[in-house]
């Protein structure tokens, strides 16, 4: 028989249960804090605004590449106008005719299969057709400004390793003042005045055509009529089968890192996007116009305006140079449905004359991306639209060039002011401690992360970042870090905070400081450099430079021309800095760097000042 406790005994007993329990229930409590999430793809809180708006969750795709899915929309509406430039309109069977064309030049003049062919062409005819006939033949695509500089231009011939390039008889010279030191052996002259009716032509050539400078006649190039004659040498296996992992399209971001890398982009990625732009625009129909005023070369122009739509019998009105004036006039003309663009041209089309008293009740879509839309210009714009009777307001989307672009969009029927709306069908966002897998909670401040079939295969030969960007968590997703910050609210709504990286948006075009900083510190004259975005209520951003000059050299007018001579000759025209302040010592921050910031911070200040002022 086991001894009896005394009271003392039993009371320290007791005391040792109770710190058991807590024990025990503290142990819970942490179980419950630190419980893993269950897999995003089964915790979606955007799912019921999503169904809201007719958005279906998930899609189906295509497995084949860019230019099938064009061929088989052209076998479905073989007279439907695919595109109209400068008043002449193109059906889906001239453009499948004469992409064919394009491919069998193409191979005709030697390139193969994953050969890189670089298109600098402004959106016109040649520029698609070169496009998917690029595509057809198993090529990639290699997209770049036309205005870009030369030393630009030649580090992405270089890049790629592009042998071809087109591009069009007002570039010629900036292409062939630097091809010894590429290894371009095939450059495509096309015209804009070829593609033009006659009596637009006779315009165009007294105006625009007479300030391109004449290419030589005995110059080393093929002119696009030559090119496409070419194609009759071709008569079979010009045509290369791809699928929709194959890589078809580079185009060029600054990452996380904010230096330039480019972009490899799949068919699917391509084809995912154009499914997913109809599924989240219910009242799209075969036939509807979309006003492609964003460039090409741009994933926004290329991937929404021109792709998305032909691969689903979508209407493009090509515009080849953007100003607010013809832009206004075209989708008056055309009656456009879709418009997209930049928060600069919305701001835009309110100061145009010619629009006042116009009725844009035929509008479906209004989209705006590639800078953040500030709420008062929405409610600006907004305004517009229902004084001349449109039925819709403006929807803000967000994407990244690693996603070919929008992969979030505002729903049709929903909106949550300053937010940037919720994933695209198969799309996932999580926000996540930066440079981390951890999961902040919803309303919480954390670095963007992005997952779905429109995510990029990698950068070009640049596998150090490529596996900085993309990683695979614990859920099976791979996740595209986009540097960015935002917040993600209990219904699944993004809001766009702020970038990480340091970037300048102006006009809607991405300009990453240090690689400017690293061409104006190259000067002979140019000690250090910073160069910083500045508020401008037309292009949201515009580019100043501060630069300390070398001992012994004085900061003046005739030096600042110099330097800025210098920049037109190294930086495209957006890059431009509209001023160039000379410092004879840079802020510096604890660790001996450049106080980018505080420079950013003396600016706003002199304008605050000089507002009040004025």
């Amino acid at each position: 028989m086991g001894e009896i406790m005394s009271t003392a005994e039993k009371k320290t007993s007791s005391k040792k249960l109770g710190k058991k329990i807590d024990e025990i229930k503290e142990v819970i409590e942490t179980k419950k804090t630190n419980k893993k999430l269950p897999p995003i793809q089964e915790r979606v809180p955007w799912e019921k605004a999503s169904l809201a708006s007719y958005i279906p969750m998930h899609l189906e795709y295509p497995e084949w590449s860019m230019f099938d899915q064009i061929e088989s929309i052209a076998q479905k509406y073989p007279n439907h106008v695919a595109f109209d430039f400068m008043g002449r309109p193109t059906t889906y069977k001239k453009l499948v005719e004469e992409t064919t064309k394009c491919a069998k030049a193409l191979r005709t003049i030697g390139v193969r299969e994953n050969d890189c062919v670089t298109i600098a062409m402004p959106n016109c005819p040649q520029a698609v057709y070169m496009f998917y006939g690029v595509n057809m033949i198993g090529a990639i695509a290699n997209m770049i400004h036309p205005l870009s500089a030369e030393k630009e231009i030649e580090h992405y011939l270089n890049v790629s390793g592009s042998v071809t390039a087109i591009t069009l008889d007002q570039f010629y010279h900036k292409f062939e003042k630097i091809r010894e030191n590429t290894k371009i052996v095939n450059i495509i002259i096309a015209s804009i005045k070829d593609e033009l009716s006659t009596p637009i032509r006779a315009g165009y050539m007294m105006t625009e055509g007479r300030k391109i400078k004449p290419i030589p006649k005995d110059a080393p190039v093929i002119r696009w009529n030559q090119f496409m004659a070419l194609s009759n040498a071709c008569f079979y296996n010009f045509r290369v089968k791809r699928e929709a992992r194959n890589p078809a399209v580079m185009l060029y971001s600054g990452g996380t890192t904010g230096t330039t890398k480019g972009i490899v982009l799949t068919n699917g990625n391509f084809n995912a996007l154009a499914c997913q732009i109809v599924a989240t625009n219910p009242m799209f129909r075969p036939g509807d116009k979309m006003l492609a005023a964003m460039p090409i070369f741009h994933g926004f122009g290329l991937g929404v305006c021109i792709h998305s739509m032909l691969a689903n019998g979508g209407r493009c009105i090509l515009i080849p140079r953007f100003t607010p004036k013809s832009y206004s006039k075209q989708i008056l003309k055309y009656k456009c449905n879709f418009i997209a663009g930049v928060p600069t041209l919305f701001e835009a089309l309110l100061r145009i004359p010619a629009m006042e008293g116009k009725d844009l009740s035929f509008l479906k879509g209004v989209f705006s991306g590639g800078d953040s839309l500030s709420i008062e210009l929405k409610k600006k714009f907004d305004k517009f639209l229902y004084d001349h009777h449109a039925s819709i307001q403006v929807r803000e989307g967000y994407g990244t060039t690693e996603t070919v672009t929008a992969c979030c969009l505002t729903p049709p029927s929903m909106y949550k002011e300053g937010s940037i709306g919720i994933p695209f069908p198969d799309t996932y966002i999580k926000i996540v401690e930066p440079d981390t897998d951890k999961e902040v909670p919803y309303g919480t401040e954390g670095e963007i992360l992005l997952s779905g079939p429109t995510a990029m295969k990698r950068y070009w030969d640049n596998p150090e970042e490529t596996a900085q960007t993309l990683r695979k968590h614990d859920d099976g997703l791979t996740w595209v870090y986009t540097g960015d910050l935002g917040i993600m609210d209990e219904e699944g709504f993004v809001y766009f905070k702020g970038r990480s990286k340091r970037m300048i948006i102006s006009s809607g075009y991405n300009i990453y400081p240090s690689q400017l900083e690293n061409i104006l510190d190259a000067h002979e004259k140019v000690q250090m450099s910073c160069v910083i975005g500045v508020p401008d209520s037309y292009k949201m951003q515009k580019v100043k430079a501060f630069v300390t000059l070398k001992p012994g050299i004085t900061g003046n007018d005739e030096v600042k021309e110099e330097i800025m001579a210098y920049c037109r000759q190294h930086l495209a025209k957006y890059e431009m800095p509209y001023d160039i302040e000379f410092k004879d010592d840079m802020p510096k921050t604890l660790v001996g760097k450049v106080a980018y910031r505080k420079l950013e911070e003396e600016e706003l200040a002199k304008i605050k000042a000089q507002e009040e002022n004025s």
